[in-house]
């Protein structure tokens, strides 16, 4: 069950890291105004370290000792 826990947490993170990061990229790279969301890159970064940490924390709390 704890692998399984690890295994759900990487895939969530996987797919809305990538669900945010490409149509972001792609914005930065296709419009003029793209540039503009290089200002909100750091706080992007900084909610996907969080919610990585979440789901570490989520996945470690079904660890028995």
């Amino acid at each position: 069950m704890v692998r399984l826990r690890f295994v759900a947490a990487i895939s969530l993170w996987s797919l809305v890291a990538l669900g945010i990061v490409v149509p972001l990229v792609w914005l930065i790279n296709n419009r003029d105004w793209g540039v503009a969301l290089m200002l909100l890159v750091p706080f992007i970064v900084y909610g996907l370290m969080r919610l990585g940490r979440s789901l570490e924390a989520w996945a470690n709390a079904a660890q028995r000792p």
